[in-house]
């Protein structure tokens, strides 16, 4: 079984929280996390839209585009039309840099981004309208699809899909238009079983991030009080083998599972308190010990070399 390592430039430059942020320029985030052993960068507010602009800054550094977020608001307005133009710049430049698929992150009546709003408060969909937003998806991952770009979706706390039954109800109502990013953190965040939901929905699964957590900042929040950006401040994510989540129980159910692909660490965390360097080495070296230990053969190879 291949897999490949690729990290998010969320560890250098947070784009919710502008202070949990380091003055680290696009080509040095590349050359600290390609010499921790990375060989993918998902995008982020720091790269440049043009791919003429892009791909020397990746050959350069040896690093290839593994993924990158679009904020979709189809569980508030249900817009195809709207939805397809915001995405269809992004659509042709992915396929341009070769990147395996675009993150599908639900912005629609979330409070993802609020840090005013407490977890608690997070909006809840009846399910009629988790059934029409499934079907909605579908259909607009299956035009992407046909666009050449693949969508995978992001379950994430704070937005419509975020505990595991609500994952549940979004994958039996959606279809393999729509493919599952796992996200460990996230489910761990949301007391959910992520071996469990690896079982249930393995079939779907073409993307993982691999985010820890610190269960002793999830268990200290106050759902009524914090919201999701005041746990990030607080340190509740951080890279594999510095948090609480076992990864290599997590890897082997993956391997079990069939699952190939990119393993992305997303992280983010303050970089003044979690260096993002010395982060990138310590998930790097326990992704590979467990990797390893799974079975797995690591890509090393960064940019393509033509």
């Amino acid at each position: 079984m291949k897999a490949k390592l690729g990290m998010s430039p969320i560890a250098w430059w947070n784009d919710d929280l502008l202070e949990l942020s380091e003055d680290v320029s696009l080509e040095e985030c590349l050359r600290q996390s390609r010499s921790a052993g990375f060989t993918g960068m998902e995008m982020g507010r720091r790269f440049p839209n043009d791919p003429d602009v892009m791909l020397p800054i990746l050959k350069a550094a040896d690093v290839t585009l593994c993924g990158g977020w679009f904020s979709g608001t189809l569980a508030a307005d249900g817009d195809l039309a709207a939805n397809k133009d915001r995405i269809r710049p992004m659509i042709e430049l992915f396929k341009a840099v070769d990147a395996p698929c675009i993150v599908y992150g639900e912005v629609g009546r979330s409070i993802q981004g609020d840090r005013s709003i407490p977890l608690a408060t997070k909006a809840v969909l009846s399910g009629d309208e988790m059934k029409a937003y499934a079907r909605k998806l579908t259909e607009f991952g299956e035009w992407c699809a046909e666009q050449g770009m693949p969508l995978s979706y992001h379950h994430h706390m704070a937005a419509v899909v975020q505990f595991e039954h609500e994952l549940d109800a979004f994958m039996n109502h959606s279809g393999e238009g729509i493919p599952l990013l796992f996200d460990a953190g996230h489910m761990a965040f949301a007391g959910g079983d992520v071996l469990r939901v690896i079982d249930k929905h393995h079939a779907r699964i073409s993307h993982v991030h691999t985010k820890d957590v610190r269960m002793a900042v999830l268990e200290s929040l106050d759902w009524n009080r914090h919201s999701f950006l005041d746990a990030v401040a607080l340190g509740a994510f951080t890279v594999p083998g510095d948090g609480s989540l076992d990864f290599g129980a997590i890897v082997r159910k993956l391997a079990d599972h069939g699952y190939e692909g990119w393993f992305v660490v997303e992280a983010e965390q303050d970089p003044r308190q979690s260096p993002p360097l010395k982060m990138a080495q310590i998930g790097y070296k326990e992704l590979m010990r467990v990797l390893t230990a799974a079975g797995y053969s690591v890509e090393t190879q960064g940019f393509p070399k033509s």
